[in-house]
């Protein structure tokens, strides 16, 4: 085994759904996924940029603490459920919106009067509910960009109106993350680690720009203490390195192994070494129509090509 630290390789991404996704990435050094893991969900929560509503007015309100004629909700669940709403900025200035509404019926997130520097990514969100026909609401918004959490009092610091009231403000646009680490192999390395990383965005950005802004940000603040220090690094372990580029690419027909062996590894998608060398012996033993019989000759087959 080579003597460098072998850089990590993005796998595969699984697509969850539209703001959902995991992030496979292996094979790693002994003990780099939980590091790898717990540092890049830490940034995820806490360091990604996004928009959120900072201060807000109704007319004809002066304070929180008060109800509306007209309005089944009062100003404090007004004010809550305005937190709820979810936008995505194209301007790191403030944006100023309005929301106007007559008539009774719901209102929502798209009466919101949007313009080019911001989109509501979550037009459902129900706001204020108006029960008289001839009640109006009227609501002037301001929209900040930034990053984690702001306190109810830096956000009335910051005001740009000072008759607004003022809101915390959560900014991260990743709402949960979640990691685990197990073990994987390549040929007869087995003591390798193996990172399957779960993003979940509000919407306003996709899994992979939150996955990847993330990894930037960590190599920012290492490569600021690292200095001039560099380190060589080797490849990803089973990624095509010269010498081996041919036989990693090499067709799983092409193997010599059993029909029964090879069509069960087609079958699964598994087309190329490279492909199977990637797996685990528990991956293999997961897909279907794959006995033990045929995971010893693989095993044997990984031993004889020595990789």
């Amino acid at each position: 085994m080579s003597k460098l630290i072998h850089n990590p390789a993005l796998a595969e991404v699984k697509d969850l759904s539209e703001t959902a996704a995991t992030f496979v990435v292996k094979p790693l050094e002994p003990g780099y996924g939980n590091t790898l893991g717990n540092s890049l969900r830490r940034v995820l929560l806490s360091s990604i940029n996004g928009a959120a509503i900072v201060a807000f007015k109704i007319e004809g309100v002066n304070h929180e603490f008060t109800t509306i004629s007209g309005i089944k909700e009062d100003v404090v669940d007004i004010m809550l459920n305005l937190k709820n709403v979810k936008f995505k900025a194209h301007t790191d200035r403030p944006i100023e919106l309005r929301l106007e509404k007559s008539g009774a019926g719901v209102v929502t997130a798209a009466d919101i009067k949007a313009n080019a520097d911001v989109e509501v990514v979550n037009p459902d969100q129900v706001i204020a509910t108006i029960d008289d026909s001839k009640t109006k609401i009227a609501i002037d918004l301001v929209i900040e960009s930034g990053h984690g959490y702001q306190t109810i009092e830096e956000s009335s610091e910051n005001r740009i109106h000072s008759d607004m009231i003022a809101l915390d403000a959560m900014f991260s646009p990743v709402l949960r993350v979640r990691y685990k680490v197990d073990n994987t192999r390549v040929g007869q390395d087995s003591n390798l680690d193996r990172l399957d990383l779960t993003v979940e965005t509000d919407g306003s950005l996709s899994p992979r720009d939150a996955f990847e802004q993330a990894a930037a940000v960590l190599t920012n603040q290492y490569s600021a203490l690292a200095g001039s220090t560099v380190v060589e690094a080797a490849p990803a372990l089973g990624e095509d390195v010269e010498g081996l580029a041919d036989e990693l690419h090499t067709p799983i027909e092409d193997l010599n192994l059993t029909a029964r062996t090879t069509n069960a590894l087609v079958n699964n998608d598994i087309r190329t070494v490279h492909d199977l060398v990637n797996l685990t012996e528990q991956d293999l033993r997961e897909l279907k129509g794959f006995g033990s019989k045929a995971l010893d000759e693989v095993k044997d087959k990984i031993a004889e090509l020595n990789l």
